[in-house]
């Protein structure tokens, strides 16, 4: 298949390459500086002024403090534009006379990148290891930060490769509760209008070397929801006397797991997961309440209030059945991250490039974990995509959240080099 996204003639390949390499130990240094100093989300401070420092260092116009802690970089190419050429409606039918149509006007592509931490007490022994208690860099997030200051850093330095701007958005919160709509509120797509936007994640469920991306749904919708049971305590010897609502929990517990079973389209993927589940004080002592803890995850954006009024309708039956009551609170926190066909066909087609090997691309890396970046795919037409970085060699292979979780930094690297090849790509 011919790509729709050929490399425009004055981009040299090797050059890139070449250029990005030498970067490589900054790179490393970056990060392992971010992931000594692991913020949680909004709290990124310390984050924010070292990412705005190395933007003034480089002279790259840039905005602080946008939904607490972003920043947005502006970086325009100095590159024109190539004018189309189009035959003159006078002489179309004399000759192949060609006139030049008034040159396109310069699009704007996103990078997204974030740049929280987690709750979560490192056991890693190394160098850099993270100096605050209880918070730790274990999703990859101080990579990403460093893969978009290698990048900011590469485009400054090679504005005349490329025609339009780019938008470096550092975002704040991505675990939770999610800095992504904020900043588009904030108006980060706004002045000048974003055209598309792309982003990327380092996966340790994929070997380094490899890129998965693929059109359409990548990454799930994660809705959550937490029900009390408010039943009627008693003695353990006297159920006769109670509602027990460990026992209308348990049913619950069952019966949710209904819904993908048997109310879900088998082609469609989607789950219901009770992760907390807290009742009772004592053997013999009939529970008077229980309450439950839950998420839900789907693909399909057609499902969005179809598991609300699902899980609902099934905890208001049982518990009428069994003379119960309850309390439910449900909300939806991010929807599905849907890639547009088209960005992910230049992403794929510069990937081809990168791996070197047809091998590396990975089309089925749908996951069901969740990420913010879909509300900025809402907005814009992007891709999100998996940068492998999972070295079992090194011991770099911990999944994400894990206390020991640590990745191969050459992913860095490739990551500049993916943005970058995005970039000009992009704007040829």
């Amino acid at each position: 298949m011919v790509s729709t996204f050929p490399n425009p003639a004055s981009v040299d390949l090797s050059r890139i390459r070449l250029a990005i390499r030498s970067l490589q130990p900054q790179l490393v240094e970056w990060r392992r500086r971010l992931h000594q100093q692991p913020e949680l989300g909004f709290q990124e401070k310390l984050t924010s002024e070292f990412v705005s420092q190395k933007l003034q260092e480089w002279g790259i116009d840039h905005q602080t403090a946008i939904a607490h802690t972003g920043i947005v970089a502006t970086i325009k190419g100095n590159k024109l534009p190539t004018p189309i050429r189009l035959r003159s409606q006078q002489a179309a039918s004399h000759s192949a006379t060609l006139t030049a149509s008034p040159l396109p006007t310069p699009q704007v592509l996103a990078i997204r990148a974030d740049m929280d931490a987690l709750p979560i007490q490192e056991l890693n022994e190394v160098p850099y290891k993270s100096q605050h208690d209880g918070v730790m860099h274990a999703c990859g997030h101080d990579g990403h930060t460093a893969i978009a200051l290698g990048t900011a850093y590469y485009l400054q330095e090679h504005r005349q490769d490329f025609s339009g701007t780019v938008k470096i958005i550092f975002q704040p919160a991505e675990e939770s509760p999610g800095g992504a709509k904020p900043m588009i509120e904030a108006g980060v797509l706004k002045n000048p209008d974003v055209d598309a936007i792309i982003g990327l994640h380092l996966w340790n469920n994929l070997p380094l070397g490899t890129v998965g991306v693929r059109a359409g749904a990548l990454m799930a919708a994660v809705e959550c929801f937490n029900c009390t049971i408010l039943g009627k305590g008693g003695h353990g010897a006297l159920p006769h006397q109670t509602v027990d609502s460990v026992v209308v929990a348990a049913q619950i517990v069952n019966a949710l797991q209904t819904i993908v079973a048997r109310n879900v389209n088998p082609i469609d993927s989607a789950v219901v997961t009770v992760g907390e589940l807290h009742a009772g004080t004592k053997r013999n002592v009939i529970a008077d309440t229980a309450r439950m803890s839950a998420t839900v995850r789907y693909f399909n954006p057609s499902f969005k209030g179809f598991f609300h009024q699902r899980v609902e309708q099934i905890i208001a039956g049982i518990c009428q059945s069994q003379g119960a009551n309850y309390d439910l609170e449900y909300w939806s926190l991010y929807p599905p991250v849907i890639n547009d066909i088209k960005i992910a066909e230049l992403v794929r087609t510069v990937a081809e490039e990168v791996v070197e090997t047809p091998m590396g691309i990975v089309p089925e890396c749908q996951t069901m974990a969740a990420e913010d970046m879909s509300f900025f795919l809402q907005e814009v037409p992007g891709c999100y995509f998996f940068l492998g970085s999972a070295n079992p060699a090194k011991d770099l292979a911990y999944p994400h959240h894990h206390p020991r979780f640590d990745f191969d930094e050459t992913a860095l690297g490739m990551g500049v080099e993916m943005f970058v090849r995005c970039v000009e790509k992009f704007f040829s």
